[in-house]
């Protein structure tokens, strides 16, 4: 076996085990009767549409760094009848395979700062444990929150979009690393934990602009480190939504196996693109989550 053929089983072996392992899961749950438990009954034609809807978000989420969830979540919500409840703790349960299988492309790649993620995946539980928390104490304060994210995220929106569309502005920072603060990781990483906990999505929409333009971090080290991020603080946030019953089993299961296949598939691709162009791509993105939480505060849904 020659040294590419070694290369290549080193980037995609550990995926394949673990794509092997849904497979299992997916045909127990099926088979315990367990599949359409918390949402509407998993057909063949259901499930390969929650198939494809985590091929998307998994691709989405290697390219841009994120989980995915600001995919899955309104897909699964709006086109495919799972409650509100139902659809966060499902999607995110969901991306706990989507970021180990995205975070692991990208280490393997070296997309990615292993010092930064420890510390703000080791904060970030903490964050997680307390949102989760103050999620129960907060609850009539969460549609507010959202417009306060919404309108926060405008300014990386708009930056990101005008800096990729001239193909300029902010000089790209270049390596394999992020400049070290280890104070400013970890207080970072604990204030994503803490609004992952509390309005459950993965953190990707705010670990990546924020790393971008808070610590200069490189754009393609900032994917696989925000992926990585994410392991722990969706293992933590998506194991209490399971505990709590918010986690359809089927359906998160067959998301996640198109999740672990599209985050390869992106990671592998995230190099052909120039960063003014992944730029690009996020801005338009993260402008869509803006204006998804601002006009939700408005009680217009948008997909």
């Amino acid at each position: 076996m020659n040294g590419s053929q070694v290369s290549t089983w080193r980037n995609y072996l550990p995926s394949a085990v673990l794509l092997a392992i849904l497979i299992v899961l997916t045909a127990w749950a099926f088979a315990a009767g367990v599949a359409g438990r918390g949402g509407p009954p998993v057909d063949a034609g259901r499930g390969l549409a929650l198939i494809v809807i985590g091929l998307a978000a998994g691709f989405l989420g290697g390219i841009i760094g994120t989980g995915g969830c600001s995919v899955m979540l309104p897909a699964i919500h709006f086109w495919m009848g799972y409650s509100t409840p139902v659809a966060v703790g499902t999607t995110l349960f969901a991306v706990i395979f989507t970021a180990i299988s995205g975070g692991y492309g990208h280490l393997v790649r070296r997309n990615l700062d292993v010092s930064a993620t420890l510390w703000l995946g080791g904060t970030g539980i903490l964050g997680v444990l307390i949102g989760s928390w103050l999620f129960t104490l907060l609850t009539r304060h969460v549609t507010p929150l959202g417009l306060i994210l919404g309108l926060a995220f405008l300014w990386p929106a708009i930056r990101m979009i005008w800096e990729g569309l001239r193909k300029g502005g902010h000089p790209a920072a270049e390596g394999n690393t992020i400049p070290r603060h280890v104070v400013g990781w970890a207080v970072f990483g604990f204030l994503i934990g803490i609004f992952t906990g509390i309005v459950g999505l993965g953190g990707g929409y705010a670990l990546v602009p924020g790393l971008i333009y808070l610590f200069g971090a490189p754009v393609y080290v900032t994917m696989g480190t925000s992926l990585a991020t994410m392991i722990p603080l969706a293992v933590v946030g998506g194991g209490i939504k399971l505990i709590q019953g918010y986690v359809a089993i089927g359906a998160g299961l067959l998301l996640a196996a198109g999740t672990v296949v599209g985050a390869q598939i992106g990671a592998a691709v995230i190099k052909k693109f120039k960063p003014a162009t992944l730029k690009l791509i996020f801005g338009i993105y993260f402008l869509y989550v803006a204006v998804k939480f601002i006009l939700a505060y408005a009680g217009v849904h948008i997909f």
